[in-house]
């Protein structure tokens, strides 16, 4: 009797061990923060000890914002065994929002799940607003590429190189804000095809007309014709159609 109680412990043990195991391969499957450049204890070294070159991530969005204003922001990670990727976003200043596949803990962005590839690359969309003083403001970001076997064995993972963005120190930017009910903001990306994203602000509630005109002036589309609120916006065009364009926006 004494003996098989001592094979029952063992077992109990053995499946307690196997428990603990499971739960540190997976426990950062929904995310975790503070491993961007920002920290002080930076990189996802559950992964791996080091970045690894064959994994590649980038952040790309504007580099200059007015002071309070929101733009999307995107990184892409790609390389490595990538069945699934990750991400980690942090920001010096300002306020960073999350996108689809995201969530934001202690001011930091992280996925949710892992993202499974499309094209040979897991992207992330987010969204940032600019402090509401004119200052240099840096994005950090590292992104996982993992071949989701349970273990961490086969993983990598890279830092994205840091995106810096000049915020409110274009000349005689906010005063001109101010001084006007609109303001269209510089579009993203920049040159673009086929698409791009219209950004305009307005600093008064009214109705809000954004047209596409070609160059013979003819009206070639119309993006926005409603109600709006104050605030930043910003609308996709795509110009597949389109072989030269000039906007114009009316309020």
């Amino acid at each position: 009797m004494r003996k098989n109680s001592s094979n029952k412990k063992s077992l109990v043990s053995f499946s307690l061990i196997i428990a603990i195991s499971s739960f540190l391969f997976y426990a950062y499957e929904d995310g975790i923060t503070g491993k961007t450049l920002k920290s002080s204890e930076p990189g996802c070294l559950c992964h791996s000890e080091i970045p690894s070159s064959q994994v590649t991530v980038t952040i790309e969005g504007p580099n200059e914002l007015a002071t309070g204003e929101t733009a999307s922001y995107t990184v892409r990670i790609s390389g490595g065994p990538l069945v699934m990727g990750g991400t980690n976003i942090s920001a010096s200043a300002g306020n960073l929002q999350a996108g689809e596949g995201l969530q934001k803990i202690g001011g930091e962005l992280t996925h949710i799940l892992p993202k499974q590839p499309q094209d040979n690359e897991v992207v992330f969309e987010f969204f940032y607003t600019a402090p509401n003083t004119p200052t240099t403001v840096t994005l950090y970001a590292n992104g996982n590429s993992v071949n989701y076997s349970g273990t961490e064995n086969g993983d990598a993972w890279n830092f994205a190189e840091n995106k810096i963005i000049i915020i409110g120190t274009v000349a005689g930017l906010e005063d001109e804000i101010k001084e006007k009910s609109f303001y269209l903001l510089r579009n993203y990306p920049n040159p673009f095809n086929p698409s791009t994203n219209i950004r305009f602000r307005i600093s008064d509630f009214g109705f809000v007309s954004l047209k596409v005109y070609d160059i013979l002036g003819n009206e070639a589309a119309t993006l926005v014709n409603e109600e709006s609120q104050p605030g930043v916006y910003a609308v996709e065009f795509n110009t597949s159609n389109l072989s030269k364009w000039d906007i114009f926006l009316h309020t």
